[in-house]
């Protein structure tokens, strides 16, 4: 069974023909992706990688997770962007919910830093760390990227004083560039274990490289069958560029087609607390691949139903700008029924013994047809379940997309040059040696 892509609560805002007539772009950006002909083709590299992943390295990338289970409470991944949403976003949406309150936990509890500057946050972790046995892998294909950069000087400092310089380098494990860089170059001097971030595949496409399959493993999950999924979205995709066959060709012509009529945000609903990272990392691919040249429809996300009672006031009936994507997740992994209370004094007797799943799916269709009527179209992705398969499937189904989709907007999805323009400020303000004339100019204007 696959993922599906559900358009009926799009019928009301969009022909069929609407959708249709975007088969022949489609078909050209889709061969063009398959052939890497298309715009960024030198970031193509994750487009036949389910189908492709070395069996070696996966062999290895489980042997040292098993080391490292072995020897580690915590494991701290640094990076940013891609090189930690990914691997988060799996983790997360596969974890027990309270994972960091449980007593027989049997796998390291994965920690990310390098993701902010927050001198508390660095703070507080190395407070814990005191007191844990850890290990650490950092991420980066340049290892000057400032976030993570400075998280590893300070945790590869505090490492070190903890166990001595020999016994920490056994205990960080980088993965970065085959034969370039800042971290390369360190790595290879301090004799850390390596794994390649590929040339060809950008960081918020790279999940299923060794970016995040190691922190996944670390974690205690399925990397075979994370793959699996993955390659079985690949072969579905191979076979058809047709919007009636391909889901993945489905949702880029229909979400396009919606931007095109006025639909300028798109936000990602989850109705699992679990798969917020998901969402986090669905929008970075999104937001970084199209967000060019004045274009690009804006991605954003929402829990519910928690935020139904907040945002979902906005969503009703603000500005009607907006169209929704639901994660519809068919079947839970647990039970817990509603129980009966003979006094009633909250009057839910009216769904006792029902499954609290099923009360959910009803809030779900419940928001849909609200929002709908509301002006607020609904694209519904049908997951059978939450676990390493589908996740898999939906890591895929994204990424290819998200390709087709860029296309479409006459941008190319796989560079990102206005990250850059942050970064520059911010060498100039910190006084970065080859920034004075931008430190000069930015100095006038603050």
């Amino acid at each position: 069974m696959n993922i599906k892509v559900n358009i009926q609560h799009t019928g009301n805002f969009l022909a069929v023909d609407e959708i249709h007539s975007y088969q022949h772009d489609i078909d050209r950006h889709y061969y063009s992706i398959l052939k890497k002909t298309g715009k960024g083709n030198d970031f193509l590299g994750w487009v036949d990688l389910p189908s492709e992943i070395d069996e070696a390295i996966i062999s290895s990338i489980e042997h040292l997770a098993e080391k490292i289970r072995k020897k580690a409470e915590i494991f701290v991944v640094i990076g940013i962007g891609g090189s930690y949403l990914g691997a988060r976003a799996v983790i997360e949406a596969l974890s027990h919910n309270f994972q960091f309150l449980k007593k027989d936990n049997k796998n390291p509890l994965v920690i990310f830093a390098g993701q902010n500057l927050g001198e508390d946050y660095l703070a507080d972790l190395l407070e814990i760390l005191d007191h844990k046995d850890y290990a650490i892998t950092v991420i980066s294909k340049s290892g000057t990227t400032t976030e993570p950069a400075v998280a590893f000087r300070i945790l590869k400092n505090h490492i070190e004083k903890k166990y001595g310089k020999q016994e920490a380098g056994e205990r960080i494990i980088a993965i970065t560039d085959k034969g370039r860089g800042a971290l390369k170059k360190l790595a290879t001097e301090e004799g850390y274990q390596t794994f390649i971030v590929p040339d060809d595949i950008g960081g918020r496409y790279s999940v299923l490289t060794p970016v995040g399959l190691l922190p996944i493993a670390v974690a205690g999950f399925n990397l075979k069958k994370l793959i699996k999924g993955a390659r079985d979205m690949q072969e579905l995709n191979l076979q058809t560029s047709s919007i009636e066959k391909n889901p993945m060709t489905l949702y880029a012509a229909v979400r396009n087609a919606l931007y095109k009529n006025g639909k300028l945000v798109e936000i990602l609903v989850n109705y699992q607390p679990n798969l917020y990272f998901f969402t986090e990392w669905w929008k970075q691919l999104y937001g970084e691949s199209e967000g060019k040249e004045g274009r690009g429809i804006f991605p954003a996300g929402v829990n519910f139903t928690s935020d139904l009672h907040s945002m979902g006031q906005y969503i009703q009936e603000g500005q009607r700008i907006l169209f929704e994507t639901v994660l519809s997740i068919e079947k839970p992994n647990k039970n817990l029924a509603v129980p009966t209370d003979k006094n009633d004094p909250d009057g839910l007797n009216y769904i006792a013994g029902k499954k609290l799943h099923e009360v959910n799916n009803m809030a779900e269709i419940a928001t849909a047809l609200a929002h709908v009527d509301g002006g607020v179209p609904n694209i519904r992705i049908q997951v059978p379940q939450v676990n390493e398969y589908y996740l898999g499937q939906l890591i895929y189904f994204f990424e290819m997309a998200c390709a087709i989709s860029g296309y479409i907007l006459k941008v190319n999805p796989f560079d990102q040059p206005g990250v850059e323009a942050y970064k520059n400020n911010m060498f100039a303000l910190l006084g970065k040696p080859g920034f004075e004339k931008e430190t000069e100019k930015i100095r006038k204007l603050i």
